[in-house]
């Protein structure tokens, strides 16, 4: 998965002067399918997000990659041909 730090969707056109941030996705282990989830919000709300995921035994906080703060243009998210992509919107209390 690529991620793109210009919200243009011209970049597509523009890829060869582009340096993309690639997000490593190895490999799944044969018989299981490769899930990448995508927590965005505040730096407390994520680490929030995945402190509730490890309390829920889902995954372990050491799992997740560092957080990357997103500039001022955005990001564009480039997920391989023949995948879908579905939203969770969910509010926290703050405080």
């Amino acid at each position: 998965m690529l991620c793109f730090t210009r919200q243009d969707l011209g970049v597509l056109a523009e890829l060869r002067g582009l340096n993309p941030l690639r997000l490593a996705t190895p490999s799944p282990q044969p018989g299981r399918e490769r899930l990448r989830h995508l927590v965005i919000g505040s730096p407390d709300g994520v680490r929030g997000a995945i402190n509730h995921l490890h309390l829920l035994r889902y995954a372990e906080q050491r799992e997740w990659s560092r957080q990357f703060t997103i500039p001022e243009s955005g990001i564009l998210i480039t997920p391989e041909q023949g995948e879908v992509f579905s939203l969770l919107l969910r509010d926290r209390q703050l405080g």
